[in-house]
């Protein structure tokens, strides 16, 4: 299940343009993966324990900091763990990048009957809780009853950036290993890697990319549109939303209503698609889709991505057609409503 913190002030969202980063969990069931993060000047970390409530199985274990901080808070609510201020000690305009050691250990226990695997975003936060960094972390896959360990490091900052005074659990998602997306370097055996990018928005208007690459060693041929099914936070199917071919009238998007056409991949080949909404609110129920499941064609294995659907009350989502461009599907056209 999907929970979600805001994390992102205006002002704080521009550090995460060059804090973000992502890495994948580290060793299984009780090997601790939890090791000093990056040192500070003297070369020294220090690392506290704590003992923290899980977020949807997701537990930090301790907080690394550099020698001198003084140590984390182990009273924190709320997947929040908490430390005195850590300053950068270096002037806004030294034009210098600050290793800033901080680190945090988790650890992911796996309460389903089926394997799953785990996205995990981690907040590193200023004491009022302004985002300073955040940091993805993908974690599986983990067995029924498992528990995978490891460590995320906040990534440096440029000089003057806020002080750092917290890490916390913002949000976790978990798919069933076997419908997980595959990762760089791995390719499943249907030979086909089907990702989602982070989307584009203007003015109440999403659009995610879809990306299909061909990693095996023969062509792959789709002709025509994704099949998605909607999944709610049990990875159910959602009623009451109209899936149209095209956008639906639901904006004027370049390249979006393009008609189908074959497309066939040959080894490292690429296709994209797109996935287009509004999630503007009136009258009735606002729906939130957490889970899409994607089949590149019929009969194709499925990939579940976590797109965060925010359809508001529209219940209208579009999708466009396979075409060998594999960039996102365009933004809104000066004819979008």
């Amino acid at each position: 299940m999907r929970r979600r913190t805001p994390l992102l002030p205006a002002l704080a969202a521009l550090l995460l343009l060059s804090a973000c980063g992502s890495e994948r969990g580290g060793a299984h069931d009780g090997g601790s993966g939890a090791h000093d993060g990056g040192a500070d000047a003297s070369g020294s970390t220090s690392r506290t324990a704590v003992a923290e409530p899980a977020v949807d199985g997701v537990r930090i274990t301790s907080v690394t900091l550099p020698s001198g901080s003084p140590s984390a808070s182990p009273g924190a609510a709320d997947g929040v763990v908490e430390a005195e201020s850590l300053a950068t000690g270096l002037p806004a305009d030294s034009g210098v990048s600050v290793d800033t050691g901080v680190s945090a250990a988790y650890g992911v226990t796996n309460s389903a009957t089926q394997a799953m695997t785990y996205t995990v975003l981690f907040g590193f936060t200023t004491s009022g809780g302004g985002a300073v960094s955040n940091q993805k972390v993908t974690v599986g896959p983990v067995g029924p009853g498992r528990t995978v360990r490891g460590t995320v490091r906040m990534a440096s900052l440029p000089p003057g950036a806020p002080s750092v005074t917290r890490v916390k659990v913002a949000e976790v998602t978990k798919v069933p290993a076997a419908e997980a997306p595959a990762g760089q370097g791995a390719c499943p055996p249907s030979g086909i890697r089907v990702t989602a990018d982070d989307g584009d928005a203007a003015m109440g208007l999403r659009v995610v990319g879809l990306l299909l690459e061909n990693c095996g060693e023969r062509d792959y041929t789709v002709n025509g549109y994704p099949q998605v099914t909607l999944l709610d936070e049990d990875r159910q199917p959602v009623d009451g939303v109209r899936i149209f071919r095209g956008s639906g009238d639901i904006a004027t998007v370049s390249g979006f209503d393009d008609p189908p056409r074959t497309v066939t991949l040959e080894p490292g080949e690429r296709a994209g698609a797109g996935l287009m909404w509004r999630n503007t609110t009136g009258s009735g129920t606002a729906l939130d889709v957490p889970y899409v499941r994607v089949r590149a064609r019929q009969g194709a294995a499925p990939v579940m991505i976590t797109p965060h659907l925010d359809l508001g009350t529209t219940g209208k989502l579009g999708v466009s057609a396979w075409r060998t461009a594999p960039e996102r599907q365009g933004t809104p056209g000066a004819g979008s409503p």
